[in-house]
């Protein structure tokens, strides 16, 4: 094998020696200078790689702006409780790189480790031959090697900005398609209406392929059903053909033949009943008579996604709170995931009412005012804080001043620890909640491991 040379272009480095964050720095310098989303470079690229996009375990491709992470949790834990190997692609991760690829194994799924990681890396880089290209791009070829290469039974693939132009969509004959809710997001690079977002979600549709289909706003839904009948994709659509509600304290799943009496998700909040509710219809597409009662129960019950309205354990972070404060970590960045965990709040204050505190970071391509409404009346004081290692994040003094338009109490404050410092010398809060940014969320997760 040859040498590499090093990021910095001095010494070369043993390949057995290379790091994968040394790769993906590398990696980086080949983005081009401005993105149009198109499926030509890595179209190049897999064609050099063999099209393993073409070899892999039957996938179902996940669209959608808010709730396919949780979505995707679901399924997998419900196909994991039948016995089946599952891989699975998110993006971004959280804490390291390694997470977006996980990988089904003889003793269950685990992300996919540093030298397989490094050796499919390089492999893609070779491949590209120095050609410009997106880092996701290149990464997502990657992934499609290790789980064209792995043994599995299904492959959960989420995609990474909208779906007809996105790196995943080279996969032309999914066994499935999922399209959570939809809203406005990503409007620089997806539009700026609903149903110019809903098309290029859409754009996983594909000939004979059956759609699960969230609820959705009428503007979205109607533009998913046109292209779906153009391209002659069955639908599944939510309160039409299935529905999933709350009823004494159980899941109600509902067809037209069938209903069905489950445990409520551990995943906190209202949302997760509806995204639940995706999640069997699409396992009983998949699944079809193999799928069993003790599965969905197994699958709902013990589904886990970080950082989507979880309760931190007891950890680093809570040395700077009040004793007894309850620390809720949510990496939601828009206006629907912002009223999502607005009522999931209000449902907790009505089990356990005391005073909320908030500690919010947030990118500048988000907007804050329509993320942050939503919480009026239900949080007493807002922290603003910054988001390190994220030049595009809100510095925390216009962050507060777009909190204080909204009528809030908001304090700029210099990081997450001196934040949940005053919360507890200005009054014990109930609880606290951190918000606005998965790249936020990641950060606390890494502080909270101490």
């Amino acid at each position: 094998m040859t040498t590499l040379p090093d990021s910095a272009g001095g010494a070369s480095l043993d390949p057995s020696e290379v790091m994968s964050s040394t790769l993906l720095e590398r990696l980086k310098s080949l983005h081009p200078q401005s993105i149009d989303l198109s499926l030509g470079r890595i179209e190049a690229l897999l064609a050099h790689l063999g099209n393993p996009q073409d070899k892999l375990p039957p996938v179902v491709h996940i669209a959608g702006t808010n709730g396919k992470g949780s979505t995707l949790a679901f399924v997998r834990a419900i196909a994991e409780a039948l016995g089946k190997g599952v891989h699975v692609y998110t993006s971004p991760h959280l804490v390291d790189f390694h997470e977006r690829i996980v990988l089904a194994g003889p003793h269950g799924a685990a992300p996919i480790s540093e030298d397989h990681l490094v050796d499919c890396l390089e492999r893609t880089e070779a491949a590209n031959a120095g050609a410009l290209i997106t880092l996701f791009e290149i990464t997502t070829a990657a992934g499609f090697l290790a789980f064209a290469e792995a043994p599995a039974d299904l492959l959960l693939l989420e995609t990474g900005l909208g779906g007809r132009l996105d790196a995943t969509n080279m996969v032309k004959k999914p066994a499935l398609t999922i399209i959570t809710p939809v809203s406005i997001d990503h409007v620089s690079f997806l539009g700026e209406t609903l149903s110019e977002i809903a098309a290029e979600k859409a754009g996983i549709l594909k000939p004979g392929v059956p759609c699960i289909v969230a609820r959705q706003e009428a503007e979205a839904l109607a533009v998913i059903e046109a292209r779906a009948d153009e391209v002659g994709a069955p639908l599944h659509v939510a309160g039409r053909d299935f529905d999933a509600y709350e009823q004494q304290g159980r899941l109600v799943f509902q067809t037209t033949s069938r209903l069905l009496d489950l445990p409520l998700p551990r995943l906190a909040g209202r949302h997760q009943i509806d995204n639940a509710g995706v999640a069997i219809a699409a396992a009983s597409v998949i699944f079809g008579d193999a799928l069993t009662q003790s599965a969905l129960e197994s699958g709902i019950a013990s589904a886990h996604w970080p950082a989507r309205l979880e309760r931190l354990p007891i950890g680093a972070l809570h040395a700077y709170a009040s004793e007894g404060t309850e620390i809720w970590l949510d990496g939601g960045h828009n206006e629907a995931g912002g009223q999502a965990v607005a009522n999931a709040l209000a449902e907790l204050d009505e089990r356990v009412p005391g005073p909320v505190h908030v500690i919010w970071g947030m990118m500048e391509t988000k907007d804050a005012t329509r993320f942050i409404a939503p919480f009026k009346g239900l949080v007493e004081r807002i922290y603003t804080v910054p988001i390190p290692g994220e030049p595009n994040a809100f510095d925390p003094a216009p962050l507060a001043d777009a909190a204080r338009s909204e009528g809030f109490d908001a304090v700029p404050v210099t990081s997450v620890q001196e934040a949940l410092l005053r919360s507890a010398t200005s009054g014990d809060a109930a609880r606290i909640l951190i918000c606005g940014s998965l790249y936020l969320a990641g950060h606390v997760l890494k502080l909270h491991k101490g």
